[in-house]
């Protein structure tokens, strides 16, 4: 039987008569942009993440890139400035960077949890570093207490990239409410996924709040009074209904990701080698990991992916090709070994099946065969 890395079909068969009431909801509605739907998903998300405020936007690009650019129209960062940012993030966090005319300075991780290290980050501060975009990979949050507090002390700007992190949280304090603003994604195979492509930012300020807004509709507050060369980038009526829906079972779907990945971590030992958990006895230990993927590391990953494979396990790689190795970015002028440790783990790293489409039997296959491979 073939288990799918991502069931998108099962997962959202859970909710399909909620979802099917949402949508003929704004249906009948008859608005479809800027309406009761985006309010009040704004409204539940900013609780949820505990901030003042979400704007809801296209996608998770935007929500990264209308903050930068906000913030250069607002006159804290112009052309040219250096923004740090981890070497091993999805090229999606360098392209909101470079979009605003800022430098990407790129930064190896921590070896053992693959984010952003303080003490890395603090060795490439210059005088030219005016922000971090800390990237929660894989959903496990940053040391947020560290880098904010690095941060506030060079009065460096911090935009989260919490496109994986959705629900992760330190002491009850949620991604997306640490940094002076965050960018989250909502495409479809996220934690909480739209039906399509969505995006928002949280943030508590207000004038940083107003500007993104403006600027994701076409540069304008009041409809034909431009203040910005806007762009149209707009969370739209139908994704925001479906979100609403899925956001009350996020908390529970995060619970059954987390109960996967304890599996993994009882089960998957040395010589492979998962992300450090506090404590592998108790769900409590994981509360700053949502587990949007669950990541081994091995040498020996063409083996352990093809014997899954011939199981019918799908397993998929994040991400083969380092930024600074893609010829987007030559101009960076990076090479082959600038990053090792990164490029270490683009020939290491292997995704597994995460999610809650899967059964206890499927997890325990699926562990069998892991350890089998390199046994």
């Amino acid at each position: 039987m073939t288990i799918p890395f991502l069931d998108l079909k099962a997962i959202n068969a859970q909710y399909r008569q909620e979802l099917i009431d949402a949508a003929t909801r704004v249906i009948d509605s008859g608005w479809y942009i800027q309406g009761a739907e985006l309010k009040a998903f704004e409204t539940e998300f900013a609780a949820y993440c505990g901030t003042k405020h979400c704007i809801g936007v296209a996608n998770g690009l935007d929500a990264l890139t209308l903050t930068l650019r906000a913030w250069r129209e607002l006159g804290k960062l112009k052309e040219g400035d250096e923004v740090i940012v981890p070497a091993n993030t999805y090229i999606a966090s360098i392209l909101a960077v470079t979009e605003n005319r800022l430098k990407p300075v790129l930064v190896e991780p921590d070896e053992r949890t693959y984010n952003l290290c303080p003490i890395k980050t603090a060795a490439a501060i210059t005088r030219n570093t005016k922000a971090v975009l800390v990237v929660h990979l894989y959903g496990q949050l940053a040391p947020m207490t560290e880098l904010m507090a690095l941060a506030d002390g060079h009065g460096l700007l911090v935009l989260e990239d919490s496109a994986q992190a959705h629900g992760a949280q330190i002491n009850g304090k949620k991604a997306g409410s640490w940094g002076h603003a965050s960018g989250f994604s909502f495409y479809p195979g996220k934690n909480l996924g739209a039906l399509g492509d969505a995006g928002a930012v949280t943030t508590d300020d207000d004038e940083l709040a107003a500007t993104i807004r403006a600027l994701g509709n076409y540069g304008s507050h009041t409809k034909y009074e431009n203040l910005y060369q806007g762009v149209n980038s707009r969370l739209d009526e139908i994704q925001a209904a479906m979100l609403r829906v899925k956001l009350k079972c996020l908390d529970a779907e995060i619970q059954r990701r987390k109960k996967i990945a304890l599996a993994y971590a009882l089960g998957i030992t040395d010589p492979v080698f998962i992300q450090p958990i506090r404590d592998r006895r108790t769900l409590g230990a994981l509360d700053d990991h949502v587990f949007h993927l669950y990541v081994i590391r091995t040498k020996l990953r063409e083996m352990v992916q093809s014997r899954l494979d011939k199981a019918g396990i799908q397993t998929l790689i994040h991400y083969p090709i380092p930024p600074h190795l893609q010829k987007a970015y030559v101009s960076m002028k990076y090479s082959l070994g600038s990053f090792p440790m990164v490029e270490e783990f683009s020939s290491t790293l292997l995704s597994l099946p995460i999610g809650s489409h899967l059964t206890p039997d499927q997890i325990d296959n699926i562990i069998e065969i892991v350890m089998d491979s390199v046994s």
